[in-house]
């Protein structure tokens, strides 16, 4: 089944332990939702922070995210659905997008040799 990243942003600095109730509430929900349309969640992860953020641009390093944004990415997960529609339809249903947004991009697949 293919799959897909779905990157969540959040307003910046995206700290996870600020979470409002309502959206908890909804997160909750979320995986039953998933699995009500054909799709499931491979894994996912909650970033820190994007104050403790570390950007390596060739040999130069520098603290903190690269770019000033408003929103950041905050998480991301690995979902696998039978198809780009269900999956968009999935990623609609996050809670994120209730707070800021989510990125839905198909996963690479190398070529076969």
């Amino acid at each position: 089944m293919p799959q897909y990243a779905v990157l969540i942003h959040m307003p910046a600095p995206a700290d996870p332990m600020t979470i409002p109730p309502e959206y908890v509430e909804l997160l909750d929900r979320y995986p039953a939702q998933v699995a009500e349309l054909g799709g499931s969640i491979v894994t996912g992860y909650a970033l820190q922070p994007s104050t403790t953020a570390t950007s390596i641009r060739g040999d130069v390093v520098t603290d903190g995210p690269f770019i000033e944004a408003k929103e950041v990415v905050a998480g991301f997960f690995v979902l696998e659905a039978p198809d780009f529609d269900t999956a968009l339809a999935i990623a609609r249903l996050n809670p994120a997008t209730t707070v800021a947004g989510v990125e839905l991009r198909p996963l690479f697949i190398p070529p076969a040799e």
